[in-house]
């Protein structure tokens, strides 16, 4: 193998798909990336048995071969090369080594056979349809706060994906079991029938890296094990979490009758101040709703008290509920209106938050006890 390539574009695309390798491996070759040089094209691979990231750079092929170099060390060495600098890369009779010219610079690195490396790709993919990045990255953004990262319920952690026929929609739902997120968009041609599907947590960040900056359509195609993702000349394959998502709609009240509105700035700022006494652990915030008035208060034998008032458009019987500072932050966040929407029940049942300029999200919080 011998090529010759632009130092820009090949940082760029070792950038992305290094990002999957682990730095610490017990099985040699998935610290390695996958070269191949063939037709004007070298393709890069990189994986970690659950997640394969493959782009392809335009490149001055002089003999077509392959080959699997240290990733984290590759990256490294294109990463400090000057701006504007051409790369040769080599690989000689001696196929343990592949050398890397870059002007004065010379490098010897050690490479695996790569007839070794593992393939994640194969199989057949059963459904493909296609979203605008921007429509995908709207059903992750929504949801990505909420997924757990408590391993025991492996199944909650991810995004869960599926078709809801009654609509016709595509629906995203996150939920760590305290909080719970759902955003949705029309179906997309070409999903109809596709199945319930959770993609990972870590497959979710890598997608949301490899979108920024693009902003064309992602193709996206799923068997009942992995989804794949295939955005510019960059394709993510990824293996889906293999357990069944319980059945939210069930914690998702639907006669919620008490209707507060907030200010989401002054609503969030004043949490976020608030807060600032609370448990580390709990992050309790209690809130005592009256007619026009909503105070926040925080109690803290440790360390003290505080508490806030706000004006708010409410009108029904006083309520006091208590939630998690975090979660209410974190919610606000998601909100780009002036203004949020609680719909309450009582202090014990879960609250259902909205974005009143945002028909295709909703947000449900559990109660604490304060």
């Amino acid at each position: 193998m011998r090529v010759t390539i632009e130092r820009s574009g090949f940082l760029k695309a070792l950038n992305h798909v290094q990002s999957v390798v682990e730095r610490r491996n017990t099985i040699p070759i998935l610290s390695n990336v996958l070269v191949q040089a063939a037709g004007g094209i070298v393709k890069l691979t990189a994986t970690d048995l659950d997640i394969e990231i493959v782009e392809s750079v335009a490149a001055d092929v002089a003999r077509e071969g392959a080959a699997t170099v240290p990733a984290h060390m590759l990256y490294d060495i294109v990463r400090k090369l000057p701006d504007g600098a051409q790369l040769e890369l080599e690989q000689g009779p001696d196929s343990g080594r592949i050398t890397i010219h870059a002007g004065r610079s010379r490098f010897a690195l050690q490479a695996l056979p790569p007839e070794d490396f593992p393939d994640l790709s194969s199989g057949e993919f059963g459904n493909t349809f296609s979203l605008a990045t921007s429509e995908l990255k709207f059903l992750i953004e929504r949801t990505r706060f909420a997924i757990s990262t408590e391993e025991t319920r492996y199944y909650l952690n991810g995004i869960y994906l599926h078709e809801v026929q009654a609509g016709g929609l595509l629906r995203a739902v996150a939920t760590d079991g305290h909080r719970l997120a759902q955003a949705q968009m029309s179906l997309p041609a070409g999903a109809a029938g596709m199945p319930g599907i959770i993609v990972p947590r870590k497959t979710v960040l890598e997608i949301v890296k490899l979108m920024e900056g693009e902003d064309g359509e992602v193709e996206i195609s799923l068997s009942s094990a992995k989804i794949r993702f295939s955005v510019g000349k960059l394709i993510l394959t990824s293996k889906l979490i293999d357990g069944t998502f319980p059945d939210y709609e069930r914690v998702i009240p639907r006669n919620n009758d008490k209707i507060l509105e907030a200010d989401t700035k002054t609503f969030s700022e004043a949490v976020d101040r608030v807060s600032t006494i609370s448990f580390e652990k709990s992050r309790a915030v209690k809130l005592n709703i009256s007619s026009g008035k909503l105070t926040l208060t925080v109690n803290n034998p440790d360390s003290g008290s505080a508490e806030e008032e706000l004006a708010v458009t409410y009108d029904r019987d006083q309520i006091e509920i208590g939630f998690n500072s975090r979660y209410l932050l974190d919610v606000a966040g998601q909100i780009k209106a002036s203004t949020m929407r609680f719909e309450l029940a009582d202090s014990g049942s879960p609250t259902v938050i909205r974005d009143p300029d945002d028909a295709h999200s909703l947000y449900v919080l559990m109660p604490m006890r304060v």
